[in-house]
């Protein structure tokens, strides 16, 4: 009988530490998520007064200034997020300014090559046309500019108010999805 007393306790010791190693192995597997999770909520890179400058075959095209700067690269999608806001200026071939851009906050998304400012976004292009916002999209890839919101666009003929807007990246040609609001009309 004390024989199987003393396999029952030793199944019991083996059990006990099986049981063991299981918690704790679960434990490190916890705080080993915790810890990427946390990796991909911390900026790996942050500045402050950054500026990027965008050239094409030596010609600056885009210059992007911002108070502070977060870079996310361990993030599952990497991105740089501008807290502060930014301020961007594009250029013709002669480094004379085409348009800009400010908000209060953006973020970019490399992998999309996608730009989003938030917050009071206001753009002007080398007519002086403006254009305000809440939320302005950039596809780099397809080279528009974007809006799904109420917009407001100023141009010297006048004043257009909608819903919703398309344009490309220099903020040239663009067009309001729903129009509403005062402007002119030449008939000649």
């Amino acid at each position: 009988m004390p024989n199987i007393c003393k396999a029952y306790s030793h199944k019991m010791v083996v059990l006990a530490l099986a049981g063991t190693t299981l918690f704790f192995g679960c434990t490190a597997d916890i705080e080993m998520v915790n810890a990427l999770t946390e990796q991909e909520n911390t900026p790996g890179v942050s500045s402050n007064n950054s500026t990027m400058t965008y050239t094409e075959n030596g010609v600056v095209k885009i210059k992007v200034f911002a108070p502070k700067t977060f870079y996310y690269q361990f993030a599952e999608e990497p991105y740089s997020e501008f807290p502060d806001g930014i301020s961007v200026y594009t250029y013709t071939d002669s480094t004379t300014i085409e348009s800009q851009l400010t908000s209060k906050y953006a973020i970019y998304y490399d992998k999309k090559q996608l730009w989003i400012a938030r917050n009071n976004v206001v753009a002007m292009n080398k007519k002086g046309d403006i254009l305000n916002t809440e939320e302005l999209f950039w596809d780099e890839a397809k080279k528009e500019i974007y809006s799904n919101e109420n917009v407001k666009v100023t141009t010297a003929d006048g004043v257009i108010f909608g819903k919703g807007f398309v344009s490309d990246e220099r903020f040239v040609n663009w067009r309001i999805k729903k129009m509403s609001g005062s402007f002119y009309v030449d008939e000649e």
